[in-house]
């Protein structure tokens, strides 16, 4: 189900061109956010987790989702070199596949490090609120990079699409609406968040137990129709 050839061209298209620059800047401007809190606040448990919540898992991590997933497949179909890919003797599930733990890796690399990074620099780690956030943006990478790269196959306006749901519904209604905060990625992962923490500095409108079901459901389901359409544009491009 992975292909190391097709793994080998999806990091160079997303590590070698103008994505790299927002993949690198936005880990950045969180350290520094996060250096300077600290110079100027001291250590502070509650301080930490806002800043970990609202911009690193709130901001960061979905914007970066929104890079790694779509950059994984879209460019691809948009200019139509993605013929090429589909003409060699690869099953379209392990292209999707492999497309999608390339997607992963990235994500959890541009995120979920520079989460724990942030941090021990914010707290040092106090009441292991670096952790949680860790363990919150890692799973978060996992469903925000399939459901991007469902966007990215299904979708030409894949980006602004994606930056409309990071931002708007994930940033936006998913912390401010009950009812949206239901079905919000950033929620089910923070339920992962509060379980390492305890109650108290992380909370989440979603229960531990749906929140990993829907986080797995939801993978699963878009990795699925993301093979799926591939296979249909197969077809189409065969007829």
């Amino acid at each position: 189900m992975y292909n190391p050839t097709v793994a080998r061209l999806t990091y160079r298209a997303l590590l070698g061109r103008r994505r790299a620059l927002i993949l690198f800047a936005l880990p950045a401007l969180l350290l520094v956010i996060a250096a300077a809190i600290r110079a100027f606040n001291g250590a502070d448990d509650q301080v930490a987790a806002d800043v970990l919540g609202g911009f690193a898992l709130a901001t960061m991590v979905p914007l970066i989702g929104v890079i790694a997933g779509t950059g994984a497949i879209g460019p691809e179909i948009d200019d139509g070199s993605i013929v090429y890919l589909l003409a060699k003797p690869v099953k379209r599930p392990t292209i999707i596949f492999t497309k999608l733990i390339v997607a992963i890796a990235v994500t959890m690399v541009f995120s979920a490090l520079p989460t724990l990074l942030a941090g021990f620099i914010l707290n040092g780690n106090g009441q292991q609120v670096a952790v949680a956030y860790t363990v919150a943006a890692l799973v978060a990478s996992i469903a925000y990079s399939a459901l991007f790269l469902l966007l990215g196959t299904v979708s030409r306006h894949a980006v602004v699409i994606g930056l409309v749901y990071a931002l708007v519904w994930e940033a936006l209604f998913g912390s401010l609406i009950s009812g949206a905060k239901t079905l919000s990625v950033q929620q089910w992962a923070l339920a992962l968040a509060e379980k390492v923490t305890g109650e108290g500095l992380i909370s989440s409108e979603v229960g531990l137990s749906t929140a990993v079901v829907l986080l797995a459901g939801v993978t699963v389901a878009a990795t699925w129709f993301a093979g799926h359409k591939l296979r249909t544009l197969t077809l189409a491009g065969e007829e």
